[in-house]
């Protein structure tokens, strides 16, 4: 019979048993407690004690569990996906060691969400046009080209590609330095993640303190409504902090 474990989804700040419900990972129904210790707990339910393979079933498990538990508590640290203890003791001996880093963390993100903004531009020939009439090294090594019999000059094509490559990541940075500039007055914290394509040229994640949620909508409906035709936003949240707390906890922790 395979061993059983215990899977860990976050971490709040009660002493009082919970129950959120049977909604653990693995599709088998396994209700959701919480493991004490002090005035810490573990919210955590019963797994197979092996490695949890990175699919979307298996993530959305877990990042709902922790949204479950973000509804009803103020303060939630999320730990990394397919963090598995054997047993109740070992997760009580954790806490014990991490007891004070963890009482930290749950004060500096007490009444805090994470609100991401991503966004593109909705027509790329505008922003490609832009970009050649605002650098004239680009706007002459095109006409060259074009004044060339043929047109088939392959280094001055590479030359060009290069420079507009290079005016294309300057310009996404100074669009995104306004969005974030716009929003960060309300915010905690802020980071910047990857952008993906051409036409993505920010994706933020911005911590607020619950208060400033309001403010920030507001911002956000001015900025749709300024670059509308410009720019296409994609808002999420609220969401648990991800960004800016992860709970790492190493498999030779467990053996202490």
């Amino acid at each position: 019979m395979e061993k059983e474990g215990k899977y860990i989804y976050c971490i709040i700040g009660t002493k009082q048993e919970r129950n959120f419900g049977p909604i653990g990972i693995g599709g088998r129904g396994d209700e959701v407690l919480t493991i004490d210790y002090d005035d810490l707990s573990m919210v955590v339910s019963s797994c197979p004690l092996t490695k949890f393979v990175v699919s979307s079933d298996n993530m959305l498990a877990h990042m709902r569990v922790i949204e479950k538990v973000m509804s009803e508590f103020d303060s939630v640290l999320p730990v990394r996906f397919d963090t598995v203890a054997s047993n109740a003791d070992e997760i009580r001996n954790l806490l014990d060691r991490r007891l004070r880093e963890f009482r930290i963390l749950l004060k500096n993100m007490d009444h805090k969400v994470e609100l991401g903004v991503k966004g593109s531009w909705k027509n790329m020939d505008v922003i490609f046009e832009e970009i050649v009439g605002e650098n004239r090294e680009i706007k002459k090594a095109k006409e060259e080209i074009q004044n060339e019999a043929g047109g088939e000059n392959t280094q001055a094509k590479m030359k060009v590609g290069k420079l507009v490559e290079e005016a294309l990541k300057k310009k996404k940075e100074q669009e995104a330095e306004k969005i974030v500039d716009a929003l960060k007055k309300t915010v905690v914290e802020y980071k910047l993640n990857k952008i993906i394509g051409d036409d993505m040229f920010v994706n933020a994640s911005f911590l607020v303190d619950k208060g400033w949620e309001k403010e920030f909508d507001n911002i956000m409906g001015d900025l749709s409504e300024k670059y509308r035709d410009r720019i296409k936003f994609v808002y999420v949240g609220p969401t648990p902090v991800y960004n800016f707390v992860n709970i790492v906890i190493y498999p030779e922790e467990w053996e202490k």
